[in-house]
């Protein structure tokens, strides 16, 4: 069991989302991007959870929701696809600071593509290589495990796949040691945060791990049964109506208070979540602010 601290306040801004606002001046693109602002006693951190794949269109909500970069803390990359990760350079620059902290799988920069109708690079682009994130003072942190990035907030590191139902969601293939194979997207991470009497907090991605799974995990690091919320992508957009099914079902005996879920996740899918979970479940926008 890792680190088991609370928060006592935690805030969350969608930066970046497939949606915006209904009647915002936000703009909308295919990716997400995250502010957690977490704060214990008097320290306050403020923690970006992927940047989305417009880093132009991201600074432009930033300017309209008066966030400057250069608050930000650290940075984390829940998976390699481009539309989570182009930009983490640029957005570097725009922090301005030296090593800041970017989190990640050890596996994030390898080769990530799809083959089901052409030859598509999705991994992260040469513009936001390993080489360019340090020259850009970005300060890695490559783990497979659970890192504590504050008091109260850590990251689930590589998800044990638990669940007979879940899959990536997503057929890509990867190349290792000359060979091709299928991506099993084990660089697939969330965030999780302990909020004082509200419990966990689980923001993720897209999921490609399964959201049960990394609910379960959240679950196991923390000794939290409590599950607050959870808000992100949860990349059931391809996936057959029995694996919603399923996933709707294990989600609601776990008595979460709200999901709120988009990106990826697929309208179907949101039909069947607001189904089961009426008024607590919303799907996801751009310009979103929740404080918990």
């Amino acid at each position: 069991m890792a680190e088991t601290s609370e928060l006592d306040s935690l805030k969350i801004t969608v930066l970046a989302e497939d949606s915006v606002l209904y009647e915002s001046p936000y703009l909308g693109q295919h990716g997400v991007s995250f502010l957690l602002e977490g704060t214990k006693d008097s320290n306050i951190r403020r923690i970006l959870v992927d940047v989305g794949q417009n880093s132009p269109a991201l600074l432009s909500n930033m300017r309209i929701m008066n966030i400057s970069p250069s608050a930000i803390d650290a940075i984390v990359l829940t998976h390699c696809h481009y539309d989570h990760t182009k930009g983490v350079v640029n957005m570097l620059r725009e922090i301005g600071k030296r090593d800041v902290r970017v989190i990640a799988h050890p596996d994030i920069f390898r080769p990530n593509f799809v083959i089901n109708t052409y030859f598509k690079y999705v991994g992260i682009m040469p513009d936001d290589s390993k080489e360019n994130i340090e020259k850009a003072a970005g300060r890695l942190l490559l783990t497979r495990d659970p890192l504590v990035i504050m008091p109260g907030i850590m990251t689930t590191g590589e998800v044990k796949r638990q669940t007979e139902f879940e899959e990536v969601g997503i057929g890509v293939e990867t190349i290792e040691n000359g060979r091709v194979k299928d991506d099993q997207m084990l660089d697939d991470i969330s965030v999780v945060a302990n909020v004082k009497e509200k419990g966990l907090v689980i923001v993720t991605g897209c999921s490609h791990a399964g959201i049960v799974n990394i609910v379960k995990q959240a679950i196991e690091l923390t000794g939290c049964e409590k599950i607050g919320a959870i808000i992100g992508g949860l990349h059931l957009v391809d996936a057959p109506e029995t694996r919603i099914k399923r996933t709707v079902d294990e989600l609601a005996k776990l008595n979460i208070s709200w999901i709120c879920a988009g990106h990826c996740t697929g309208f179907k899918a949101q039909v069947e979540f607001y189904l089961t979970f009426k008024e607590r479940f919303s799907p996801l926008h751009t310009g979103m602010q929740f404080e918990i």
